[in-house]
């Protein structure tokens, strides 16, 4: 299996990456993004990119893989709709747009939030923007489209958010953390877990395309069976 990860440097792409590199049945690994993520692998291939916006250029890049785990994704703190919008749903169209012609027989999984909105009309803007998101990934064609909303994550490995005050929280929540997944493993979810999930479902597919907490840590366990 070849895989692409769109943001391999966040907390989630970092897991997801690991996960990768450790898989027997993954060939090859292609890290996309506008920096390195200071990992050396045989498997790993890293295309740096600055515009994420634009692949025009890029096909011979990224033909030829059998999933995309797309874990890019910022805060909505202090942003207005327009401008969540467009790092969000805009960037994500973007590369999911160039790559659907090129890879017929892809998995695509799409990491948003509990609470993502698909009516589209809530009151709560981001989970507006992540359900419109969700939504206009599955009308493209894809093998399949998978929508993985976790909610609290517990960080593994050196796993570790890039934005220095969430990392600052974790740090100072990572004791709870890690009790309540011990307590709570299909609510509280590990970088680790989400990792082998998204390989569970590129290899085997899921039930559902929406796959919430308890459905994410279901598709980790059924991968490592």
């Amino acid at each position: 299996m070849n895989v692409l990860i769109f943001g391999a440097t966040g907390m989630v792409g970092q897991g997801v990456l690991r996960e990768c590199l450790l898989a027997r049945d993954v060939a090859q690994v292609r890290a996309i993004g506008r920096s390195r993520t200071g990992v050396a692998h045989a498997k790993l291939n890293e295309l740096v990119h600055a515009d994420l916006f634009d692949y025009s250029g890029l096909q011979e890049e990224l033909k030829g893989f059998n999933a995309c785990f797309f874990c890019l994704g910022v805060s909505s703190v202090g942003m207005d709709e327009a401008s969540y919008r467009r790092v969000t749903y805009d960037l994500t169209m973007a590369a999911a747009q160039a790559l659907a012609p090129l890879n017929p027989g892809m998995t695509f999984v799409y990491v948003t939030g509990v609470g993502t909105d698909s009516t589209e009309e809530g009151r709560s803007m981001w989970a507006r923007v992540k359900g419109a998101t969700e939504n206009a990934l599955q009308r493209l064609p894809f093998k399949a489209v998978y929508l993985f909303r976790p909610g609290v994550i517990q960080p593994l490995h050196g796993a570790r958010p890039k934005v220095g005050w969430i990392h600052a929280i974790y740090l100072a929540m990572s004791p709870v953390l890690g009790l309540a997944h011990r307590l709570a493993p299909r609510w509280v979810l590990t970088t680790e877990v989400i990792g082998q999930a998204m390989l569970g479902v590129a290899r085997h597919g899921a039930p559902k395309a929406i796959l919430e907490p308890a459905d994410i840590d279901a598709a980790a366990k059924a991968s490592m069976a």
